[in-house]
């Protein structure tokens, strides 16, 4: 790994356990084992590094995401694989999922700038699972419910289930199943 590379992960490693204003460039340049100067050299500045992390692991996310609805043989069939895909992406460790939660447009992000940025590629996954929400409907495999509506309930489904999972003690350990199952009942017209 080049050190570009280690300074990002060190990154996204510090930002997912302590948020941007816990992530000094020092903390970053001991964890990757690099000079300080060459954190400058590569990212500018911190807010430039933080928004860097968040969207190296949205487009992660968003890569996984398209490979598990491809090949879906309905609409009702690709948002459960677009959810099972979500959920099972916040537990992998080595994609620093944490990172999406501390940058998300809805954070405390450091300039208007890159909150901008961020909202623009955030605003991607709720288009694709509506893209999924609406294939269902006209497909009749989801009940014919309003597309956007139907996929921002989905989406506050999975962002609660997350959320609850990796950041409370709440969690049951059959959390991410039951959002999946209730998330397929609320959908489908067989179970009507």
């Amino acid at each position: 790994m080049n050190k570009k590379d280690a300074l990002l992960l060190a990154a996204k490693d510090l930002f997912g356990q302590y948020g941007y204003n816990g992530t000094t460039f020092k903390l970053i340049s001991e964890r990757a084992g690099v000079a300080l100067g060459l954190l400058t050299h590569h990212y500018g500045n911190k807010e430039k590094l933080f928004l860097t992390a968040g969207l190296d692991v949205l487009e992660r996310m968003l890569t996984r995401l398209r490979d598990a609805v491809a090949g879906a043989d309905d609409g009702l069939e690709a948002v459960q694989r677009f959810c099972g895909a979500y959920l099972e992406f916040s537990l992998d460790p080595g994609e620093h999922f944490l990172v999406l939660v501390r940058c998300s447009p809805y954070s405390d992000m450091a300039t208007r700038e890159d909150r901008e940025v961020m909202m623009e590629k955030f605003e991607v996954v709720p288009a694709f699972l509506e893209q999924c929400v609406r294939r269902g409907v006209e497909d009749g495999s989801i009940l014919p419910l309003p597309p956007r509506e139907t996929a921002g309930a989905v989406q506050c489904n999975l962002v609660g289930a997350v959320r609850t999972r990796l950041l409370t003690p709440y969690s049951a350990p059959s959390l991410y199943d039951d959002v999946l199952a209730f998330i397929t009942r609320a959908l489908s017209p067989a179970r009507r």
